[in-house]
């Protein structure tokens, strides 16, 4: 507290005098109760116009403090609006990671059943070539019998047709 009062001392002597009080001012003020009478005494030896021009001094910084403590809350209410955009944008984030976590396990099914049906594919084009060459084999072996057969049904439609 009694650095307080002190404090309190050194900007009422400053805000009087325009001069900065040294210790030993400060000392006598505090110890002989004067700090209050100090502004009361002022007025009278300097006179009421430098007293006017040091309150409106006074005024101008306070009206400067109030400013500077508005842009301050207004700064700070944007910093708690920018901090709750972030939060936002964090879960945003999550869910697209979560997103591009579930198209990554989609992507590797889907790769799965594609190799799956290449290999069926495969399979089947090798089965179509069994059978094309088996056919093939079997055209190739019943030509030259066909002359034979032919006669053979020939010859028996024939006698089918006698009897």
């Amino acid at each position: 507290m009694q650095s307080e009062y002190k404090e309190t001392i050194e900007r009422r002597y400053f805000t009087i005098t325009g001069q900065n009080p040294d210790e030993e001012t400060i000392e006598e003020l505090m110890s002989s109760g004067n700090s209050k009478s100090l502004l009361q005494k002022a007025i009278k030896d300097q006179g009421r116009g430098e007293i006017s021009e040091t309150i409106s001094v006074i005024q101008e910084r306070h009206d400067g403090v109030k400013v500077m403590e508005k842009n301050l809350m207004e700064l700070h209410e944007i910093f708690l609006d920018m901090g709750a955009l972030v939060e936002d944008q964090n879960h945003q984030i999550k869910d697209i990671k979560r997103h591009v976590t579930q198209a990554n396990s989609f992507v590797r099914n889907v790769s799965k059943e594609v190799q799956g049906a290449k290999q069926i594919q495969k399979t089947t084009r090798q089965w179509t070539c069994i059978g094309f060459f088996a056919v093939l084999v079997g055209i190739v072996i019943i030509m030259p019998l066909f002359p034979m057969l032919l006669r053979n049904f020939t010859n028996s439609t024939l006698m089918f047709m006698r009897i």
